[in-house]
């Protein structure tokens, strides 16, 4: 079941990625060696998380507790990027 979730939440991203790249693309506004490196990286990263998250899902809740763990490091840096904006 966390796989579905993780699965359809880069099915979103990357639709809206794509969307976004075209339109600045079609704009003139795309440095094609950064993006390809990006694009490679990517792809190297998906990879290598397909496999951690594998091996995550087959032990008992691990793969739950890493993903609502990143979930609260991601919420506390933004609390703190917030509040330093506000002061």
């Amino acid at each position: 079941m966390m796989l579905n979730a993780v699965g359809t939440s880069l099915v979103a991203v990357t639709a809206f990625g794509l969307t976004t790249a075209a339109n600045y693309a079609l704009s003139g506004f795309v440095d094609w060696g950064l993006a390809a490196i990006f694009i490679i990286g990517g792809v190297i990263g998906g990879m290598a998380g397909t496999n951690v998250a594998r091996r995550l899902a087959g032990t008992t809740g691990r793969l739950g507790t890493v993903f609502a763990a990143l979930i609260f490091v991601v919420a506390a840096y933004m609390l703190y990027r917030g509040v330093g904006v506000l002061i």
